[in-house]
């Protein structure tokens, strides 16, 4: 998939010398950038329900013991 898009002369300078600076061409710095931000986005959903699950149930946390007990129980299965 291709696309374009309309850049100021200031933008598109910054890109290229950001793309430079990493070695990267302009468009794999343009989609490195959007795929990073989707996984921000992504982390910060997924922090915010484990922080809701949190609260629902009374701001108790789990004991690291039973959080290591759990990943070896799903490790063995």
């Amino acid at each position: 998939m291709s696309f374009s898009i309309r850049l100021t002369p200031e933008e598109k300078s910054l890109a290229e010398s950001y793309a430079k600076l990493h070695s990267l061409s302009v468009g794999e710095a343009f989609k490195r950038a959007l795929f990073e931000r989707i996984e921000d986005e992504y982390d910060i959903v997924v922090a915010d329900e484990a922080y809701k699950e949190y609260l629902d149930s009374g701001c108790k946390s789990t004991p690291i013991a039973d959080f290591w007990r759990e990943l070896d129980d799903e490790i063995q299965c």
